[in-house]
């Protein structure tokens, strides 16, 4: 298995056209690989969607790679670097010996219901549950549900890996552009499945730490949530904010999260045990929490602050984490980052890539985009998350 990963932008192929940006990718790509890529992954800056057509005739004149997929993106990441709001090409390739590759793009109106049984989940994506597959996942946000492929996908797969980010750069349905072999869509989904000789660790870093204590949900109605130990969740919510730091309560003003623990057997709970969500505001007549998630009783939660200090502080344990506990090594990487990321959170740039690349070293090729949105799995299931950097780390079994 041997990945690459390269990045072109106007300053460094000396021409602003996406033609001599894709060129100069492939050029770097072709001369790691030295055979046709097996896979090949394409993400374009959004500045170029009135020439998203061409990519397919570039591809293949360029490139050669049996299957390709990819999408528009508000900012590009390859070999190490992140370009933001400017235009640029980044190419991730693999050949993949052993590796069956199944590619599918999937119309909104395509989608089984979730009561359809497990057949028709594996007809849609063209591969079945016993071959265990790796997902790799770009949908268009204006578009198509992704959380009902989201369920799908966990229901008639239950043991694989889903990942990837949603298409960004526009504003408008019919604006991004999803790429798949010779073909552009305008909507829907395309990805591949992943499967054989292959195995697929991931890493999401939701940049966030708890704050106050762990709480039990004592009544709620679906996003609303009413009661926390058996008090009404606003007066749960000032005694937590009232235990707070100087710095915390300045931070929870404006970026106050509510973390969900996804396995409650455990004693102890730490950052990566929470499934993050928005507080979307309070109802006044109840003084009940409007929450970014469907909740139950008996669910434990615990508020979460975020700035820039506690998200890299977060991606930092995460990588040690994984690399403590990983010793084989890794070949190539997917990172799908949130567009709230990067520069205009740490004020730097190529944060996150950096971080990458001091835990798992420089030699591992590293691709990705900035996302509408990331999707990644915690705690066994898979979601839609923000402010999120997901990453896919690829092997042989």
């Amino acid at each position: 298995m041997r990945w690459a990963s390269a990045i072109a932008e106007p300053s460094e192929a000396g021409e602003n056209n996406l033609s001599a940006l894709f060129s100069d990718c492939c050029a770097q790509v072709n001369k790691e690989l030295q055979n046709p890529p097996d896979l090949a992954l394409v993400f374009v800056s959004a500045q170029f969607s009135s020439e998203f057509h061409e990519i397919p005739d570039l591809a293949r004149e360029y490139l050669g790679a049996r299957t390709l997929i990819g999408c528009s993106a508000g900012g590009v990441i390859g070999a190490g670097v992140e370009v933001e709001q400017q235009p640029a090409v980044a190419i991730c390739a693999a050949n993949l010996p052993g590796v069956e590759i199944n590619s599918f793009h999937i119309r909104d109106e395509d989608l089984p219901d979730l009561d359809s049984p497990q057949s028709k989940w594996e007809e849609v994506v063209g591969t079945t549950a016993e071959r265990t597959p790796a997902f790799v996942l770009l949908p268009d946000p204006f578009s198509f549900r992704i959380d009902v492929l989201a369920q799908g996908l966990d229901f008639a797969f239950p043991q694989c890996v889903k990942l990837g980010g949603l298409a960004s750069g526009a504003h408008r349905v019919g604006m991004n552009g999803l790429f798949l072999n010779n073909r552009v869509y305008r909507s829907g989904v395309v990805g591949v499945a992943l499967s054989g000789d292959l195995k697929v660790d991931t890493i999401v870093a939701q940049g966030c730490r708890p704050v106050g204590w762990p709480l039990r949900v004592t009544r709620c109605d679906r996003n609303f949530l009413f009661e926390l130990d058996g008090k009404p969740a606003v007066q749960a919510l000032y005694e937590v904010l009232e235990a707070m730091s100087d710095k915390e309560q300045k931070l929870a003003q404006h970026a106050l999260m509510l973390g969900v623990v996804m396995d409650e057997f455990k004693d102890h709970f730490d950052a990566g045990d929470f499934l993050i969500r928005n507080i979307l505001g309070l109802e006044p007549n109840t003084g009940a929490l409007l929450v970014g998630e469907s909740l139950r009783n008996e669910r434990t939660i615990q508020f979460h602050v975020r700035d820039a200090d506690t998200s890299a502080e977060d991606l930092r344990a995460l990588l040690k984490q994984y690399c403590d506990s990983q010793s084989d090594p890794v070949a190539g990487a997917l990172l799908f980052s949130c567009l709230g990321r990067g520069h205009t959170l740490y004020g730097i740039r190529n944060h996150d890539s950096h971080c990458f690349r001091e835990y798992l070293g420089g030699s591992v090729p590293l691709s990705g985009f900035f996302c509408s949105g990331e999707i990644g799995p915690v705690g066994g299931t898979t979601f839609l998350h923000g402010y999120t950097s997901s990453f896919g780390l690829f092997r042989p079994k």
